[in-house]
């Protein structure tokens, strides 16, 4: 079987909605946007960071980012604080409930999977398992994309 890359894209977001959807009814947790989840994931336990270092690492612009967290900071998902040797910068913390809400929601996902992939046949189930390194091999490779994308040009010599 030959690699379909338009195949495989367009099953990649519908996958993400109907899992994300799935966790949510089965444990009744409550509607997250995609970029409040991935903002929680980017700040797990005992992890600070800047605005500036989530821009990049989300790959969303510091405005996105900035408009992202008040409004998170409003829900109670995240706190801002200034930097104790610094306070000209701020830093980025998951509260509590954001954490335990991902917690929530990972479990569920794990479950909500592993509970579809009973359904599979062994060999859907074996193919699945084998491409899961080159899929995490692919997603490094898109963040790096992305990343490099991000860096300013270097200026022309004349």
């Amino acid at each position: 079987m030959s690699f379909d890359a338009a195949r495989l894209a367009s099953v990649i977001s519908p996958l993400r909605r109907a899992l994300a959807a799935a966790a949510r009814q089965r444990d009744q947790l409550p509607h997250l946007p995609d970029s409040h989840v991935d903002v929680i994931h980017a700040l797990p336990r005992g992890t600070v960071r800047s605005p500036g270092d989530l821009s990049v690492l989300l790959g969303l612009n510091r405005t996105t980012i900035s408009n992202l967290l008040t409004a998170m900071e409003i829900g109670g998902l995240v706190a801002r604080q200034h930097r104790a040797d610094d306070r000209r910068h701020v830093e980025v913390v998951a509260s509590a409930e954001a954490l335990t809400l991902a917690d929530r929601f990972d479990a569920v996902s794990t479950a909500i999977v592993s509970d579809a992939a009973d359904e599979l046949s062994p060999g859907e189930r074996e193919a699945l398992g084998a491409a899961l390194p080159a899929l995490e091999h692919l997603l490094e490779l898109l963040v790096e994309q992305r990343a490099h994308a991000m860096e300013p040009a270097e200026p022309q010599q004349a």
